[in-house]
Order: structure tokens, then sequence, then C-alpha cells
């Protein structure tokens, strides 16, 4: 219970805290947008600046600060609100409000204020007091200055309640307001040491983080210190509903008037249809609210957040319906927003006219959403090819899989057909075609190397050829891939050059061709040599066929199969199948076994014996019929040099030769044993133990 009520303020101060820095954005964003007319002379222009420079400077800090410090602000800020209130409530009532006659309509269409005067005087001694004890309780002021704050507030009033003169009573209520003013700057100005050293403090922890840490690092902190995408979120929603609920106000009220104009509907159901809204004034409502919600750079900053926030909890609904647990792929949240800040920067969005801004938008939204479509399959193939491969034979994990692949192929088509069939041919469709094609050549690829892996899994042999069919058609689909890369460089050449070029757009074109076309086309060459180089390194080694695999006993060390037609045996004497070896040889190229080098030149590599991969040695066929060499003499009839004084290892394989195979090839892989003489000996057949207290220096014999 304790947690849970722990959470749920945790919670609450995160909510608050967003909200408290909400104000800041829609001042900086209202200065920026603010009509700046500079014909009313220099000194009238510079105190513009420096009102805008000031209000900027302000509202960033506001923003900056941390959540003790955001509130402790927020505090005084709503003290003084209240104390100007006050005094504001105060001069109005005592300047214009005849007490016994006192009667106004507001402009929603109903009564702001009561018609009797008591009642009201009533009324506006209970709102000044409320203010009076919030302004006392925000500032935390003692018992005697409390008392005497309300006091001040409340003199005016009492001004009215006796009927004192009216310049008498204007009198009372300046005085009241500047002694509260007074009191006000008294209490600001004893809290300025406590703003010093709160400026200090984050001053020296910014300059300590970007001296520890970076710069990176630094506004990595500051972007989730501050809740920066929640507040742009908070703020763009906020923005776009009042917006909206003024536009549907305004509507309502053109119907009312002209209604009222032409006399008003015959029957009652005129009120009913001031309250609905055609399909027309609907769309006209909308298409003003996405004009109006993209129309400076922090509003598209907003709508990046929305976008962010939507593609978060898809890219998670995907996930989990697909089944996948891959952190990399809850990426979708980020990327596309940055993809659609970036297309909004690089069309300049916010500085187009009304009408081409609607336009444009809805263009990067098609190309937003193709470019989800392919970061959502990147999510899919993942898990397409582990189901292929692990041989899952459960329909209901392949079903999810298969069914937004069938989606990644059909929504394209959909979407090409519908812009092909309303719009003309242009840089933009072109672009969004290409897309639309590689995302569909991707799902092809992706299917047929799908199909291949479900084929081998039904198979009961060794399917030999299925890594080159799955790199043939891997590669296929990435050299088309490629040269829809290239094409698409040269159509952003173009409408750099003819149509809209601008410094975002050759910087974009720039990245576009090192990671699409060169690094692209590096890593395809580079797969491809290496490739090849493992083929050549597999076609150089010797292979064991026929009766020689019956004398091996044993299964491949890298995928444990039996070794049904062909083995290859490396320079070190290790036996591999062909397939698996190649598989291993792009990786790198040592034996699996003992890291020797696999590929050696061929004259180091003549008449070489083969082993098992235990270590049991078997002598060539040919050499077998030859017979057993001579003893003293090598292979070439030369003397044989003396063997190495290595232990019972080397005199065994030297003595024992062809003799002891079988018994050497009853070994397995993982479980091999040494005798404990041969273990405990070494040179000259001298125990371990025995040369180690022989030599030890610590003897107690001195």
């Amino acid at each position: 219970m304790a947690s849970t009520q722990a959470r749920i303020g945790q919670q609450a101060l995160a909510v608050l805290d967003v909200a408290l820095r909400v104000p800041c954005i829609f001042i900086i964003d209202a200065i920026f947008n603010s009509y700046y007319d500079p014909g009313s002379g220099w000194a009238g222009a510079m105190a513009k600046v420096l009102v805008r420079v000031m209000g900027v400077l302000i509202s960033s800090v506001v923003l900056l600060l941390s959540q003790k410090a955001l509130f402790k602000f927020y505090t005084l800020f709503f003290a003084v609100l209240l104390g100007m209130a006050a005094v504001l409530i105060n001069y109005y009532a005592t300047s214009h409000i005849d007490f016994y006659s006192a009667y106004y309509k507001a402009a929603l269409g109903f009564r702001l204020l009561p018609r009797n005067g008591p009642t009201l005087w009533l009324g506006m001694a209970a709102v000044q007091l409320v203010f009076g004890i919030g302004y006392v309780f925000l500032l935390n002021l003692q018992s005697v200055f409390a008392a005497l704050v309300v006091l001040d507030i409340m003199i005016p009033l009492w001004g009215l309640m006796i009927e004192l003169p009216a310049d008498v009573r204007q009198l009372v209520a300046v005085f009241s307001g500047l002694a509260l003013a007074l009191n006000t700057a008294v209490c600001l100005a004893m809290r300025l040491k406590w703003f010093y050293y709160s400026c200090r403090y984050v001053y020296l922890l910014v300059r300590h983080m970007y001296r520890i840490y970076g710069l990176q690092l630094l506004l990595e902190d500051t972007w989730k210190r501050i809740r920066f995408p929640d507040v742009l979120r908070v703020f763009w929603l906020t923005r776009v509903t009042a917006q909206a609920l003024i536009l549907v106000y305004v509507v309502r009220a053109v119907r009312r008037e002209s209604g009222d104009a032409t006399g008003g509907a015959t029957d009652g159901s005129s009120d009913a249809q001031g309250y609905l809204l055609s399909w027309d004034v609907f769309w006209d409502l909308t298409s003003n609210l996405i004009i109006s919600g993209c129309d400076s750079t922090l509003t598209v900053l907003g709508m990046s957040a929305v976008i962010s926030s939507v593609a978060h909890y898809l890219g998670l609904s995907i996930l989990a319906f697909i089944g996948s647990t891959e952190e990399e792929d809850k990426r979708l949240g980020f990327v596309a927003p940055v993809l659609f800040f970036i297309l909004a920067l690089q069309t300049g969005l916010s500085s187009l006219n009304p009408e081409e801004r609607l336009v444009r938008l809805s263009r990067n939204m098609c190309l937003l959403l193709t470019a989800i479509l392919h970061f959502i399959h990147g999510m899919t193939d993942p898990v397409l090819m582990s189901l292929s491969a692990s041989h899952v034979s459960s329909f209901r994990r392949h079903f999810p899989v298969l069914l937004v692949s069938l989606a990644l192929f059909v929504l394209p088509v959909a979407l090409s057909y519908a812009l092909w069939h309303h719009y003309a041919l242009n840089t933009w469709l072109f672009a969004v075609t290409a897309f639309c094609v590689e995302l569909c050549l991707k799902v092809v690829v992706s299917l047929t190397v799908y199909g291949l892996f479900m084929v081998d899994g039904f198979s009961n042999v060794l399917w030999e050829k299925l890594d080159d069919y799955v790199y043939y058609v891997r590669s296929t689909g990435n050299i088309i891939e490629f040269l829809f890369g290239v094409i698409m460089f040269g159509n952003g050449a173009y409408t750099m050059m003819f149509e809209s070029g601008s410094k975002i757009r050759a910087c974009m074109m720039c990245l576009h061709a090192y990671f699409n076309i060169y690094l692209q086309a590096k890593n395809g060459w580079k797969t491809f040599i290496n490739r090849r180089t493992a083929v050549k390194k597999i076609n150089s080694l010797p292979e064991v066929r026929g009766d020689q695999l019956s004398d091996i006993e044993d299964v491949c060390a890298i995928c444990y199969q039996e070794f049904a037609t062909s083995a290859r045996i490396t320079p070190c004497h290790h036996y591999f199948h062909a397939l698996c070896l190649r598989k291993w040889l792009y990786i790198q190229d040592t034996c699996p076994m003992c890291h020797q080098r696999v590929y050696v030149e061929e004259e180091s590599r003549d008449r070489a014996a083969f082993s098992n991969n235990n270590g049991g040695y078997a002598a060539p066929q040919d050499a077998a019929a030859a017979g057993p060499p001579v003893p003293g003499e090598n292979q070439d009839g030369q003397p044989a040099a003396e063997p190495p004084v290595d232990g019972a290892a080397a005199g065994a394989q030297a003595a024992g030769g062809v003799a002891e195979l079988d018994n050497d090839l009853l070994e397995d892989n993982d479980s091999i044993e040494y005798d404990e003489d041969e273990w405990g000996t070494q040179n000259g057949n001298t125990p371990v133990e025995e040369d180690y207290i022989n030599d030890d220096t610590d003897s107690t014999e001195d």
C-alpha cells in the first residue's frame, strides 16, 4: 500500500513538473511568432529587442530549473499574481461599481455578477479573503505580518461598506495596493540570495558535467531531467485544443448570427443543428488546426513529440503481436519523430503559406509512413528468420509474423495505387513509389528465404546448397536495393537543383550517399570477397570420401552431425563438413578446434596424414596400401630425425603409428583423457611434483 501511494505521488509530481514547464514554451513560441515592427526608431527597436531577449532568456532559465527550484519559483510567482489580482479587484470595485445597481452581463451570454449590492459585496469580500490567505500562505509570512496583509487587502471593501466618497475610496485602494506591493518587493528581495545560490549551483553542476561527461551526455541528461518530449507534447496538444475550441465557438457564433439575421428556423431543430458540424466544416476546421499546428519550429517539435508517442505504442503493439523481445526494435518512437523533424526542416514546412504547408505536410506524412513500414519490416524480418531456422512448427507462432509481412506488402501497393490515381508524376511521387517498391522487394526476399529455411526444416537430409540459394536471393535483393538508392540520389539531386534546394537537403543527400550507397556497396563487396575467399579455401583442402569416412567414427565438430558423403581435412588434421567449415570461414580464418590457420600453401600440405577431431591419425589410402614405413626412415626414405623428448604423447605417436589408430578413434571430441603417468611427467620422465620440490629455494635444510 505504501509503495502504491509513493508511486502515485511520484507520478503526480512528474505531471505537475511537466505542467509547470509548459507555459515557458508558450511564452517562447509567442515571442518568436509575434510581429516585429522596426519602424519605431532605434530606441524603440532596441527596447523591443531587449524585451524579446529577456523574455526568451527568463523562460529558458525557468524551463531548465530543477524540480525543487521550479516549485519554489512558481510559489513566488503565484503569490505575486494573487497580490496583483487583489489590488486590481479593490481598485475596480472602488472606482466602477455602483453598490446598489450593479448589473453585468458576460460575453458568453450569462450574468457574471449578481444584481443585488450586498450580495456582490459579500462575494467580493470572500474572494479577497481567499486571495489574501493564499498570498500569505505562498510567501510563508509570520502570523503578525500575515494578519496585517489580510487586513490591508480588506480595507478598501470596508470603504465600500461605510459608503465613503469616491475620491477617498480610490485613495484608500491606492495606498492599500502600494503597501501590498512594498511587502511583495521586500519578500522577493529577501529571496534574492536563494536565487543567486540556485543559479550558481546550476552553473557549477553544468560545468562539472560538461567537463566530466561531455556535451552530448549533458544534453541527454537535461533532456530527460526536464522531460522535454512530454513538455512539447502537452504544449502542442494544449495549443491545438484551445484553437479548436475557439474555432468551434466562432463557427457557432457565426451560425447563430446568420440565423438571427434570417429570422431563425421555423421549428426547434435549429438549436440541435447549431451543435452539429457538417463534413465540409469539420474538414475546414481540421485543416486549419493542422496548418496552425506546424506554423513554427516549436510547434513542429510538438507535433514530432506527438508522432513519437504514437509510433512508440505502435511499435510496442507490433512487437507484442509478433512475439519479439528485442530491445533494438523498440526504437520506432525515436526514429519516426527525428525523420519527421528532418523532413520539416528540409522542406521549410513552418515558413510556407497555409495552403502550401498543408500539401507539404501531407507529402511528408506519406514519406514518413513508408519509412515506418520499412522499420516495421526490420522488426519482423529477424523474427521470421528465427522461426524458420529454428524449425518451430507451431502455426500460432508463424501466423502473426506472416500476417504482418502480408500487410507490409499490401499497404505499399495500396498507397502507390491511391497516389498515382490522384496525383501526376513528380519527384515526390517518384520517391514514394520507389520506397514502396523497395519495401515490397524486401518482403518478397524475406518470405523467399523463410520458405527455403522451412523446406530445409522439413527435409531429412542435409541441403548443402541451401546457403548458396539464400546468398543468391539476398544478394539479388541487396543489388536492387542499391540501385534504388542510386536512383533516389539522382532524384534528390534533381529536386535540389531545379525545385527546392537547401543546405539541409544537401546535407541529407550527403548522408544518403554515404550510408545507403557507399557503405552498402562496400559491405556488399566485402561479403562477396569473403565468400569467394572461403570457397577458394574450402576447395584447396583435401576431401575424404568413401572408405575413409568409415575409418573416422566421429561427427563434425561444428554441427555435431555425422559425415554422410564427404568431409574436408584442415592442415591441422581436423575434419568438418564443407558447408559448416565454409560458414565458419566467413567469420575467421582459423580452425574451430585448435585455432590454427586453415589456409596454407600447397607445399606444406603434401601427403599429410589426416586425423579425427580427437588427435588420432590415419594415413592416406596410397600410403596405407604401401605398408608401414621402415623403422628409422621417414615417408621419403630419408633417415628419420630423433623424436623430440615431449612426454608420452609424442612417443606414442612415433611408435604406435597405424596400429593404435582404432583405439584412438574411440575417444570423443569433448572427453579427451590423459594417462596419470603422462600428465604427471615431463622431460626425462621426471614427475612434476618432484621437480618442484627439488627446485624449492625456501628449503628448511639451511
